[in-house]
């Protein structure tokens, strides 16, 4: 049956999947060699609330291609798949069902009831990604799909807390974290969004203690005074006043002279009842910048992560203002009594074992609101006459100006934590979490990379994974949320910890007694952090763990080399002391054709789901690859996913000719026994594409490996291969055609295969319509061919054809002859190797070039454009043919505009200040811009000179 004129992605690429499935082509060992060697990944987990982006796309896409090839190439081969639990979102995602539905609230129906749901949804819902990947063509061997919160992964979490607990490795602790006051829990900082709005530093008034005062004095940068006066008071600057009530100090930096005389002296902090001021010491730390602000910083230790750690190195107390939703605090003492023990502290009094049980919030603010509190702060100072004040022109109502004293407010841009779920403003907060002492098993994860156990690409993402482990600060792993797996610890009435796998293991431990378990759950990174070991059944000791572990390569994004990353590594090598993986690829960020980052809001996304609607799943997959060059972002448009589904349209194409001209695959077709030239040549040109593709993926080189491809594809079998056998097809000589149509045959079938792992739909399709096989092409074997095809007297031969035929169409367009225009050609030398290979290819050379005649000459007349090539020149008599007046006007206008837009550009990018104030994207597109006006100047100037040998 003939094959289409076209290939209908819609219709073939679920069927085909389907047929693969069907088929066991990716499960675990398919298409393996006896003895083989293994070749293991791991997807990273999407979330089980997750739908597929363009990210996801990519990511997907550079495995798949792995898979395919190590599959092809005889490999015992598993990509694992799986989802992460997704704590936050899935809760997220299952309330809102419950509210659309008016079904009982989360609160209402109570932690069990409520996990029920939970389980309903993920039964319903929880594959939608699966699904999306299978569309991207993605081989993962869904028989083994994992789930984080499945029954064995449950034990393994459950398993590695208890043994990490009883080393001493995991610990309950007071520290500062992300507050989600939404969600109420702590959230990791990859959850933490941060955005710049619109804000205020507001100036206040701290009075020092008992009246004192000093003199305040500013200097320009060569000491001379600017301003000297006496004070008593230091000037602070704040975005939050609302924390001000939990101040523990004000520091300055220990080489700021302008305090110098009252560093060690007490402050009063300027909000609260009079009565009950607290002071306040003034301290020296590293941290304040002298020429910011005032240079004097308020050390809140409760609510900053700055001032925390100023707080820990000079043991200033811990005040926590706020509650679990972000209201200001309404419980424990009376504020008078708590400011009372507050102040005895400050006096070198003894502090309770817990200081944020203290409450410094006046009665007057509990319960507000954190920003209403912010307002009430705000008044409260400016009333009492402690905001700083400034002089401003203003009208009086008959249109006077007069000068008016206001508070000091600076309205200024600040980065401000959002919470990526709820959208509320993420508050640092001192609450009692569960940590990792990963101190204590950083370093075996440091030596893997230092040593070259584990390598990760591009190498400058080593120095991100280096700068987070070095500088590691214990990992907070519990979630105040109910979906996740529970913290595998109980108590009892006294508050006693018993650690255990079970409960009946906990009770036992605590000699019978009742117990409570703690209702936390741990932070998805923990369990995600076991997932190359998990997945493949540990703890059990399984034939899949001894075979697939350790994994050969993790491709990942780039913002998750700490949250994944390097827990995988630090657990996998703490819990069964190997590594996870020989080889970290890290692919940069999809953007948009300007090089901007997606955003729903901004309008730029581009679904991975609507372009495989519309251009087919290989399309994207080999756009995405072709564009994957290591280290640098993709800048993505719609244009280059037409481009390339055309790609697979002149494949197609190709393919069809070769059906036309009854091009039929043969089992005992010998590339190594073809007598005709451009058959050699052409099969040659198959061995390099195949060492070059291979030589790519080895490397991780997945934009050469797509870009070769299509360079050997497209150029040299669709364009010249064809043209060059089509006299071959039509010769009298039965033997000839034979061989071609053999040869053709062979080729295509070689594009087939090496095409196969980027863009497997059209391909599969392109295989089973040619001719009748015994196996799929997914489960071909991978080409092993390299320099034994390679005949150099046919490559020289049939370049240097092609070199001269490009020559040809070059001059005539850059001199624009008119197409249908057929040329005389001069030749002025040519070696004798060459003049052989110009006999036989001569008729070629007429018709591909639209040369008339080739005639020796022993000089050339005037009016001629030169050609030279290897081992001789031609030349092409055009002045009759062209307006050389007309011709010489249009290329003198063309680089003139070409020349001004370049200097106008050049000068931009050479001027620091906008390289330094205009957006990264404008200055990567304006660079881009000017290489492509320099190559469009060089051409312009070329073609002048062409055209000045004429005259």
């Amino acid at each position: 049956m003939a094959m289409e004129k076209t290939f209908n992605a819609a219709e073939a690429e679920s069927r085909l999947y389907e047929k693969w499935e069907e088929a066991g082509a990716f499960k675990a060992g398919a298409n393996a060699k006896p003895g083989a060697e293994t070749f293991s990944i791991m997807i990273p987990p999407p979330n089980v609330t997750g739908s597929l982006h363009m990210g996801h796309a990519f990511n997907n896409t550079l495995q798949d291609i792995l898979v395919r090839w190590h599959r092809m190439r005889g490999f015992d081969t598993l990509w694992q798949p799986g989802q992460d639990h997704a704590g936050i979102a899935t809760q997220m995602v299952v309330e809102r069902k419950l509210a659309a539905e008016n079904q009982p609230s989360r609160a209402e129906l109570g932690r069990e009831k409520f996990l029920e749901k939970v389980w309903e949804w993920k039964e319903q819902s929880g594959d939608t990604i699966i699904n999306q990947l299978k569309r991207l063509g993605a081989t993962c061997d869904w028989s083994r799909n994992a789930f984080t919160m499945d029954d064995n992964f449950q034990h393994a979490v459950r398993k590695v807390f208890v043994d990490m607990y009883n080393k001493g490795l995991i610990y309950k602790g007071k520290r500062l974290v992300n507050w989600d006051p939404h969600f109420e829990t702590a959230i990791s900082d990859l959850e933490v969004e941060n955005i710049e709005v619109a804000g205020h530093m507001w100036h206040f008034k701290y009075p020092l203690a008992g009246g004192e005062t000093y003199e305040y004095v500013e200097k320009d940068e060569d000491g001379n005074v600017t301003l000297s006066e006496t004070r008593d008071y230091i000037s602070i600057a704040t975005t939050r006043p609302e924390t001000m009530l939990g101040d523990g100090a004000v520091a300055v930096h220990p080489d700021d002279a302008r305090y110098a005389p009252i560093v060690g002296k007490l402050c009063e902090i300027p909000v609260g009842p009079k009565e009950q001021r607290r002071l306040i010491p003034i301290i020296t730390d590293e941290y304040p910048d002298m020429n910011f602000g005032s240079g004097a910083v308020k050390i809140t230790g409760a609510h900053d992560f700055n001032d925390y750690q100023v707080a820990k190195r000079n043991d200033i107390p811990l005040y926590s203002l706020m509650d679990t939703k972000g209201a200001m605090r309404a419980d424990g003492l009376a504020y008078a009594d708590a400011a009372a023990q507050a102040q005895a502290i400050a006096e070198g009094g003894e502090a309770p074992a817990d200081v944020t049980e203290i409450n410094l919030v006046p009665e007057e603010y509990r319960g507000l609101d954190r920003f209403e509190a912010r307002k009430k702060v705000i008044a409260d100072i400016t009333a009492e006459g402690l905001a700083v004040m400034t002089t401003e022109t203003t009208k009086d109502e008959d249109g006077n100006e007069q000068e008016v004293q206001v508070p000091f407010v600076e309205n200024k841009p600040v980065m401000q934590p959002f919470g990526d779920r709820s959208k509320v403003v993420i508050e640092p907060m001192l609450t009692d979490q569960w940590f990792v002492d990963t101190a204590q098993i950083v370093e075996p994860a440091l030596e893997a990379v230092r040593n070259g156990d584990t390598q990760i690409l591009p190498e400058a993402n080593a120095k991100v994974y280096f700068h987070w482990l070095e500088n590691i600060e214990p990992w907070c792993i519990s979630r105040q949320l109910w979906w996740g797996h529970q913290v595998p610890v109980w108590y009892d009435d006294e508050g006693n910890e018993y650690c255990a796998a079970t409960e009946e293991e906990a009770i036992e431990l605590a000699g019978g007694k009742s117990l409570t378990r703690d209702p936390d759950v741990l932070d998805t990174w923990f369990s995600s952090g076991l997932w190359p070991i998990g997945t493949l059944g540990w703890p059990n000791d399984t034939e899949e763990l001894k075979k697939y572990f350790p994994t050969d390569v993790l491709i990942t994004g780039f913002d998750i080399i700490f949250f994944w990353v390097a827990r995988m590594m630090m657990m996998q090598l703490s819990v069964v002391d190997q590594i996870p993986f020989h080889t970290v690829y890290v692919h940069a960020l999809v953007r948009d054709e300007k090089g901007k980052k997606m955003s729903k809001s901004v309008g730029n996304v581009i679904d991975p789901l609507d372009t495989i609607d519309e251009f087919g799943a290989d399309a994207v997959r080999f756009t995405l690859t072709a564009m994957a060059a290591m280290g640098r972002d993709l800048k993505l448009s719609t244009s280059r996913i037409q481009g390339y589904r055309n790609f697979g349209t002149k494949l197609w194409n190709a393919a069809r000719f070769a059906e036309m001209n009854d091009c039929v695959p043969s089992k005992d077709f010998d590339p190594t026994a073809v007598k005709q030239t451009v058959n050699r040549w052409i099969i040659g040109e198959a061995a390099k594409a195949r060492v070059e593709f291979d030589a790519s993926l080895a490397n991780y080189r997945f934009n050469d490996a797509a870009n070769g491809l299509y360079f050997f594809t497209w150029g040299k079998v669709c364009d010249w291969f064809v043209e060059f056998a089509k006299p071959l097809l039509n010769s009298d000589d039965a033997e000839i055609v034979a061989e071609t149509r053999a040869t053709m045959a062979w080729v295509i079938d070689q594009c087939l295969v090496l095409l196969h792992p980027i863009m497997p739909f059209i391909t599969e399709e392109l295989w089973g319509s040619i001719t009748a096989r015994d196996k799929m092409l997914i489960h071909a074997d991978w080409p092993t061919y390299g320099e034994d095809l390679i005949d150099e007297d046919a490559d020289r031969e049939m370049n240097w054809v092609i070199g001269l035929i490009e020559g040809i169409r070059s001059i005539r367009a850059e001199m624009r002859v008119p197409a249908g225009a057929k040329l005389p050609m001069l030749q002025i030398e040519l070696d004798a190797k060459y003049q052989d290979a110009l006999s036989r290819n001569e008729a070629l050379i007429l018709k591909l070039a639209r040369i008339e005649s080739i005639a020796a000459v022993d000089a050339l007349p005037k009016g001629c454009v030169t050609i030279a090539v290897p081992g001789g020149t031609f030349a092409l008599p055009i002045a009759d043919i062209i307006d050389l007046e007309a011709e010489e006007a249009r290329l003198t206008k063309a680089l003139g505009k070409v020349e001004k837009e370049f200097g106008g550009l050049n000068g931009r990018l050479n001027n620091p200040k906008f390289v330094a104030s205009a957006p990264e994207a404008v200055v990567e597109e304006s660079r881009a811009r000017l290489a492509e006006l320099e190559e469009e100047a060089t051409k312009l100037k070329a073609a002048k000179q062409r055209l000045a040998e004429l005259a």
